[in-house]
Formats: structure tokens, C-alpha cells, sequence
């Protein structure tokens, strides 16, 4: 009886441990190339006071239930994602130049949609992406 209890247990664990294996795996950060015209942009907006609080207005309507209040991924939406939101207050994320934070915003790819219809202002989206950058 123990036997069969241990045996139980141990399929229980291993069954477990496969399954957290791969949602882990389904939940890693693909490669993101960025095109070349991206890569070279330069944030044509200053980054102060005013263009970071216009940021953070368009970030709360189009960008906070997925990527939550302060940019960790832990919006309300963020669950029900495939894949994680990222977290833009880590080192990696911050060393992305302007242009590549840009492209990822508003041109996006698979479940991050496209926003350069929402977004049409060129100086809201680079104060959105200023925003970002002070996360």
C-alpha cells in the first residue's frame, strides 16, 4: 500500500514539475528583431516633466492592463496573455534605444497589437515611449 502511494506521489510530482517546464518554456521572451529604420530613430521629444505626464496618460488608456502601473507585466489583462508583457524596469529593457522601444509599441507583433492607428500624434508616441523610459 505505501508502494502504490509513493509511486502515486512520485507521477503526481513528476506530472507537475512537466507542466510548470513547459509554461515556462511557452512563456519565454522570443527574439524581437527591430528593421534597421528603427534601430537609427531618435526620439524627436524632450524627455521632461510635461511629455513623461502625457506619456503616463496614454500609457494608463492604451498600455496599463497588460503591462501594469509600473511596467512590470502584471496588468489585469497580463494572465490571460501567452506570452509575458515584459518588465521595462530591468537593465535589458532600459539599454533598448529610443527607436526599438518605438517600433515595439506602436508597430508590435503577435499579441502585442498595433498602435499607430490609436496613437497618430508623432509627439505623443514619443512621449509614451519617454514614459517608458523613466519606469
Amino acid at each position: 500500500m505505501k508502494a502504490k502511494l509513493f509511486l502515486t506521489t512520485i507521477v503526481l510530482v513528476m506530472s507537475g514539475i512537466m507542466f510548470l517546464s513547459f509554461t515556462y518554456v511557452q512563456n519565454q521572451q522570443k527574439p524581437w528583431p527591430t528593421p534597421e529604420k528603427y534601430q537609427k530613430m531618435k526620439n524627436t521629444v524632450k524627455s521632461d516633466a510635461t511629455s513623461i505626464a502625457n506619456g503616463k496618460a496614454l500609457w494608463n488608456k492604451h498600455c496599463k492592463s497588460c503591462h501594469g502601473a509600473k511596467g512590470l507585466g502584471d496588468g489585469t489583462k497580463a494572465a490571460s496573455l501567452e506570452t509575458f508583457p515584459g518588465n521595462f524596469t530591468k537593465p535589458d529593457f532600459k539599454a533598448l534605444g529610443d527607436g526599438v522601444i518605438y517600433y515595439r509599441s506602436f508597430v508590435g507583433r503577435n499579441e502585442m497589437p498595433n498602435f499607430e492607428k490609436k496613437v497618430l500624434e508623432e509627439s505623443d508616441r514619443w512621449d509614451l515611449v519617454n514614459f517608458v523610459k523613466s519606469l
